[in-house]
């Protein structure tokens, strides 16, 4: 059984991917923007100290760029918690992401922001189209994704989470109009009967669809699946009808060698001689008792075979 499927999705090529950014523990700078602000209040201070000649005024400026430069400093500084990153831009240029956790610096006049990377859950709301045959059925599907590349959630879509949505939704439709929702044959594949290979394709065409926003799909999967309630009555009794003929084929099947089996019997062990109109007789009467669907009410011979 062919399950494969042409997922006919063009996405542009990215124009940036992710990389590392230049960053370092954020204790050590923590450090060294405190000692930097001690000291330059500590300067300050003594350039006000009362002297002769007034307050030394190279001494303060000094003491207020040391400062300031302590100031700046601790402003690049910033957390990473598990489960997120920081896509960094200096000037509108992407200049790295910070993937690692904990307190962390950068380049003070760079941009942070905070993407999640966390595993998410998407669920569609319950869809109405028309399967392959042009029925309309109601279907419906959950998706399980993933960061996978923060520049290009960052900068290739506006909102990589309503694009994810919306490209979910999408497949979702198009999955259900590529095929029946009921199989007439077992060479071809259906919404209801051939759920593993349904979800496998569904899963691949949103993973195509949503690779352009750096998105990763986990899993994907139907959560609601039936026929539209204005031909749902149709359709079961459509299904029970089905059902139907295959439990006769089958009784039919298990008669017809059972009675195979007893005309061999017979004949093996010599216990009655039947002609051939007595066999069909006999073919008739057991097919009767053996396919009807209700019980039979036999009727006992007194005379002999013949009469």
């Amino acid at each position: 059984m062919d399950t494969s499927t042409d997922v006919s999705v063009r996405m542009p090529a990215p124009a940036v991917r992710e990389r590392e950014a230049s960053e370092v523990s954020g204790w050590t700078m923590l450090l060294v923007a405190v000692a930097l602000t001690l000291a330059g209040a500590a300067v300050v201070v003594l350039g006000f100290l009362p002297v002769t000649d007034g307050p030394n005024a190279p001494v303060i400026v000094t003491g207020v760029i040391l400062t300031g430069a302590g100031l700046v400093t601790g402003s690049g500084l910033f957390t990473v918690a598990p489960g997120e990153a920081r896509v960094l831009q200096f000037l509108g240029r992407y200049t790295g992401t910070v993937r690692r956790d904990g307190l962390r610096w950068a380049n003070p006049f760079t941009t942070k922001v905070r993407v999640s990377t966390r595993i998410r859950n998407h669920e569609t709301a319950t869809l109405k189209v028309n399967d392959a045959d042009g029925n309309p059925i109601e279907i419906a599907a959950v998706v399980v994704w993933q960061v996978d590349d923060t520049a290009r959630a960052k900068f290739e879509v506006d909102d990589f989470v309503r694009f994810v949505g919306i490209q979910t939704e999408t497949a979702v439709r198009h999955i259900a109009t590529s095929y029946p929702y009921d199989s007439h044959d077992d060479a071809s594949l259906s919404l209801r009967e051939n759920a593993d290979e349904i979800t496998e394709t569904l899963s691949v065409e949103i993973a195509a669809r949503v690779q352009a926003a750096g998105v990763k799909v986990i899993e994907s999967r139907l959560t609601h699946l039936a026929y539209a309630p204005e031909i749902a009555q149709a359709m079961l009794q459509r299904q029970q009808a089905g059902a139907v003929v295959a439990a006769r084929q089958r009784i039919v099947e298990g008669a017809v060698g059972m009675v195979e089996l007893a005309l061999a019997r017979l004949a093996e062990q010599d216990v009655v001689e039947l002609d051939e109109e007595r066999k069909a007789a006999m073919v008739s009467n057991l097919l009767v008792v053996l396919c009807g669907d209700r019980s039979t009410q036999p009727v006992v011979n007194a005379g002999s075979l013949y009469h």
